[in-house]
C-alpha cells in the first residue's frame, strides 16, 4: 500500500476504535442507569413508607422497555458510527494527500533530475513553506544536489582538461619520432624503435581522445537536432557487417551518435572469431528507436557482461588493442540522449548489445 493509503487506514482504524470505545462506554452507563430506575420502580419500598401494590405487570414493561432502549442505541449507534468512520476515512484520505503532496514533489524532482543527461540536475526542488520536517528534507536534497553538481562538473573540468594538457606532448613525442626516423642516416634499429613507439603513442592518443570524448558524453546537451540513426549507421559500417536499417528518427547530436555506432561496431569485428559474423539493425519501437548489434564471437559468461561497460575494462585477448572506453562512451552517449544500453550474452558466443532512444 502507498503512504497515503496506509494513513488513511491509520486514521480510520483510530478513529473507529475510538468511536467503538465510546459507544461501549455511552452502552454500560445506559444500562447501568435505566437498570437502577427499574430496581427503584419495582423493588421494596423504602422503611417506613406504606407497602407498595405488585408491581409485577410494571416491572415487566420496564425491563421490555429497557431492552427496546438498548438495542435501539446499540443498532443507532453503530450505524451512525459507520457512516461517520467512512466519512472519518475521506476526510483522512484528503488531509493526507495534502500533508504528502511536498514529499510528491520532492520525488517527482528526484525522478526529473534522474532523466536528465547532467548528473548534477540543475533541478531543485526549493519547497515554500512552513519550516517544518518536509520543508528540512527538501532542503538537505537541494544541499545534496548541489554538492553533486559541482563534483561532476569538477570531474569532468578536470578529464578535459587533463586531456587536453596530455594531447600536446604526445602530439610532440610523434613529431620528433617520425623526423627521427625519416632521417637519411637513420639505422634500421632506430627506424623499428620508432615504428613501436609511434604504434605505443598511437594508443595513448586514442586514449586521450576517449577520454574528451567520454567527458564531452557525459555533460548535458546543449543543441539537439532530429536525426536518422540508420542514416548515421549506414554512414560509419564497415564492409562485411550485415545490415536492416529502417528509418529510425531521434532528437540528438548527430556526432555523438555517430561516434556510439562506431564504437559498437567496431567493438563487434574486434571481439569476434575468426570466420565470424557481425550484423546491425536499426527500427522504431512503441516510441523509441532501437539500434542492436549482435556478433558471434567467444562465449561470455554472464556474470561479467555489466561489467563491459566499465570504463578500462578490457578483454585479455585483445587487451593490447584499446582503451577499454567503447562501450563506457557508448554508454555515456545514450544516456546524454534520455536512452538506454543493454548487452546479452549469446549462448552459442558473441553478444548483443541494443540501445534505445527516444523517438523524434
Amino acid at each position: 500500500m502507498s503512504l497515503r493509503l496506509r494513513l488513511t487506514v491509520l486514521y480510520g482504524g483510530l478513529f473507529l476504535l475510538a468511536g467503538v470505545v465510546l459507544l461501549g462506554v455511552t452502552y454500560v452507563l445506559f444500562a447501568r442507569q435505566v437498570g437502577r430506575r427499574v430496581t427503584v420502580l419495582s423493588g421494596s419500598p423504602p422503611p417506613g413508607a406504606p407497602p407498595l401494590p405488585p408491581l409485577a405487570a410494571f416491572d415487566e414493561q420496564a425491563r421490555q422497555v429497557r431492552a427496546a432502549a438498548v438495542t435501539s442505541l446499540l443498532t443507532q449507534g453503530g450505524i451512525a458510527l459507520a457512516v461517520v468512520a467512512v466519512l472519518a476515512a475521506g476526510m483522512g484520505w484528503l488531509v493526507a494527500g495534502r500533508a504528502l503532496a511536498p514529499l510528491r514533489q520532492v520525488t517527482d524532482t528526484a525522478r526529473r533530475i534522474a532523466a536528465t543527461a547532467d548528473p548534477g540536475g540543475h533541478g531543485r526542488i526549493a519547497l515554500r513553506g512552513p519550516d517544518d520536517e518536509v520543508k528540512t528534507l527538501a532542503d538537505a536534497f537541494d544541499v545534496m544536489v548541489e554538492r553533486l553538481d559541482r563534483s561532476f562538473d569538477a570531474q569532468r573540468r578536470f578529464v578535459a582538461n587533463a586531456s587536453h594538457e596530455l594531447r600536446t606532448p604526445l602530439t610532440l613525442n610523434r613529431s620528433l619520432v617520425e623526423v627521427a626516423m625519416h632521417r637519411r642516416t637513420a639505422s634500421e634499429d632506430v627506424r623499428e624503435l620508432g615504428s613501436k613507439l609511434l604504434r605505443i603513442n598511437a594508443r595513448h592518443e586514442k586514449l586521450i581522445s576517449g577520454l574528451l570524448l567520454l567527458a564531452r558524453s557525459e555533460s548535458a546537451l546543449t543543441e539537439r537536432h532530429p536525426v536518422d540513426l540508420a542514416a548515421i549507421v549506414a554512414h560509419v559500417v564497415p564492409p562485411g557487417v550485415s545490415e536492416d536499417l529502417t528509418e529510425a528518427l531521434t532528437v540528438g547530436d548527430a556526432l555523438l551518435l555517430e561516434r556510439l555506432a562506431h564504437n559498437l561496431l567496431e567493438n563487434a569485428l574486434r571481439h569476434n572469431v575468426p570466420g565470424g559474423w557481425a550484423r546491425v539493425t536499426t527500427r522504431p519501437e512503441c516510441g523509441r528507436v532501437r539500434l542492436e548489434v549482435s556478433n558471434s564471437g567467444p562465449v561470455i559468461p554472464a556474470e561479467e557482461v555489466p561489467a563491459l561497460f566499465d570504463p578500462f575494462h578490457r578483454r585479455a585477448r585483445v587487451a593490447a588493442e584499446g582503451a577499454g572506453l567503447g562501450l563506457s562512451i557508448v554508454r555515456s552517449v545514450a544516456h546524454a540522449h534520455g536512452g538506454e544500453v543493454t548487452a546479452t550474452a549469446r549462448p552459442e558466443g558473441g553478444l548483443v548489445v541494443t540501445v534505445t532512444l527516444p523517438a523524434a
